[in-house]
C-alpha cells in the first residue's frame, strides 16, 4: 500500500472576510465532480481500484489523501491529480452539500454538546476573527457561496508554490517519482504565489465571565472554561502537552479523576490547548448531570487553581510516560504516517522533531510545569460557557459567585 497526501497551505483562516467556511466548502467540491469525471464516476474509480481518495480542510491546511495498492497507484494518481488540479465543481454537487451543511447547522442548534464549543469560540474570539466561526462557516456565508467563490479560492491558493506531496509506504523514490511527475509535473503556478493569511491573536478576556446558554428541557449541562491559548510555534510545545496531560488530557488526568469517578458528575471531563499557526484556545469542559451543574462547576475551579501548585514526581512522571509509551501508536498506519509529517510541513518543525520527540518530553521538569501553569492556566480571567436549561441551573451557577453572570438564547450565542 502507499498513501500519497497533496498539502497545500490553505484552510479556513485564509476564508476571506464575509466568506468564512469557504476553504472547507471549496475542499468538500473537490470530489464532487474533476476532469472529464462526475462525481459518481469519481467514487466509482476509485472503488474499482480498492482505492480511498477524501478531501479536508482545517483551519490551517487543505489537503487531497490518497490511499491504494502500490499496483494500482498509476491510475489512481491520474483521478487524484484531476481532483486536486482540475476540479469542475458542479452548480448541482454544490447545491446538494450546501444544503447538507445548512441542515448539520439546524441540527447542531438542538444538541448542547455541539451548541456549546461553538458558542464558546464566538463568545471568546468575537464574530469578526475567524477563530470565532467553526471551519463550516455560518448559515448566512453557506447560502451565499456560488461557484465563482470556489473557483477564485481555488485558482489562488491551489498552486505548487504552495503544495507539499508527502508519500509513505512500499515505494522508492525511484519507482513514486516518475508517476508524480506525470501527474503534477506540468502543474503551472496561475499566478503569484499566495502569502498565507495570519489569523490576528485575539485579546485575553479581561475579567472572569460566566455565560449561561438556555437550553430548555437539555439533558445534560454542557460546561466550556478557558481562554486564549497559544500557537503551535510556543517554546513551551512539550511543557504544555505535559501540563495539561495531569490537568485533564489523560484518563487518569485530575478533572477525570474528580469529576467522573470521584463524584459522578460527568461520563468524562477533560482540557487541551488548540494549537493552530495562530493561538487558538484553551479549552476545559465536561457534560455533566444538570441537577449538578453547579458543583461541577466549582469542582472545575478547584482543579483549575490546583494546578498552579507543585506537582509531585510520581505524577510528573507518569505524564511523561503516558506521552512517551503513546507516541508510537500515532505511526501504526501509513495513513497516520503522513499525517504526522503534515504537521511538520504546515508548522515548519525541524526534520528531527520525531526523533527528539520523547528526549524533549523526558527534558520537562517539574519547575517548568508550575511555571507553565502560572502563566497559561489563570481562573480569574476565564470564559465559562454553560448550555443547559437555565431555569434548572442558573440559581446555583450565581450562589457560587464566580463572576457576572450573563444569560442567552442559542441564537444570541451563535450570533443569529
Amino acid at each position: 500500500m502507499v498513501q500519497i497526501s497533496l498539502l497545500l497551505k490553505a484552510g479556513a483562516g485564509d476564508d476571506p472576510s464575509g466568506k468564512f467556511g469557504l476553504a472547507s466548502l471549496t475542499a468538500a467540491m473537490l470530489d464532487e465532480g474533476a476532469g472529464s469525471r462526475s462525481a459518481l464516476e469519481i467514487a466509482d474509480e476509485i472503488d474499482f481500484l480498492g482505492a480511498s481518495l477524501g478531501t479536508n480542510s482545517s483551519f490551517d491546511a487543505s489537503t487531497v489523501r490518497l490511499g491504494v495498492p502500490v499496483a494500482r497507484m498509476g491510475p489512481a494518481l491520474t483521478v487524484m491529480a484531476d481532483v486536486a488540479l482540475r476540479p469542475t465543481f458542479p452548480e448541482a454537487q454544490l447545491e446538494r452539500l450546501r444544503q447538507e451543511r445548512l441542515t448539520d447547522l439546524l441540527q447542531a442548534k438542538d444538541d448542547a454538546a455541539s451548541v456549546a464549543p461553538m458558542a464558546f469560540a464566538r463568545l471568546l474570539f468575537g464574530p469578526s476573527n475567524r477563530y470565532g466561526t467553526g471551519v463550516i462557516g455560518t448559515e448566512t456565508t453557506i447560502k451565499g457561496f456560488t461557484t465563482s467563490d470556489l473557483k477564485a479560492f481555488h485558482s489562488a491558493w491551489f498552486q505548487p508554490a504552495n503544495a507539499t506531496l508527502i508519500v509513505v509506504g512500499d515505494v522508492t523514490a525511484t519507482s513514486v517519482v516518475p508517476q508524480l511527475e506525470k501527474q503534477f509535473g506540468s502543474w503551472r503556478a496561475a499566478g503569484a504565489a499566495p502569502r498565507h493569511t495570519v489569523v490576528p491573536n485575539a485579546p485575553q478576556p479581561a475579567q472572569r465571565q460566566i455565560v449561561i446558554v438556555d437550553m430548555p428541557g437539555a439533558e445534560q449541562s454542557q460546561i466550556r472554561i478557558g481562554d486564549v491559548g497559544v500557537p503551535r510555534s510556543t517554546p513551551d510545545y512539550f511543557t504544555l502537552q505535559v501540563l495539561n496531560t495531569i490537568l485533564g488530557g489523560s484518563f487518569t488526568s485530575r478533572l477525570n479523576q474528580n469529576l467522573r469517578e470521584q463524584h459522578g458528575y460527568s461520563y468524562g471531563a477533560s482540557s487541551r490547548f488548540d494549537m493552530r499557526l495562530s493561538a487558538g484556545p484553551f479549552i476545559a469542559g465536561a457534560g455533566v448531570q444538570t441537577d449538578k451543574t453547579a458543583e461541577a462547576l466549582r469542582e472545575f475551579f478547584n482543579e483549575l487553581t490546583a494546578i498552579g501548585k507543585p506537582v509531585s514526581a510520581e505524577e510528573l512522571t507518569k505524564a511523561k510516560n503516558y506521552l512517551a509509551l503513546g507516541f508510537p501508536s500515532q505511526f501504526e498506519t501509513i495513513g497516520d504516517f503522513s499525517a504526522q509529517l503534515e504537521q511538520l510541513v504546515v508548522y515548519g518543525l525541524p526534520d528531527n522533531y520525531f526523533a527528539d520527540y520523547v528526549k524533549n518530553l523526558e527534558a520537562v521538569t517539574a519547575d517548568a510545569v508550575l511555571k507553565a501553569a502560572a502563566k497559561y492556566i489563570q481562573p480569574q480571567r476565564f470564559l465559562v460557557v454553560v448550555v443547559g436549561d437555565r431555569k434548572v441551573i442558573d440559581p446555583g451557577i450565581r450562589a457560587l459567585n464566580l463572576g457576572m453572570v450573563r444569560t442567552m438564547s442559542v441564537q444570541e450565542a451563535l450570533g443569529e
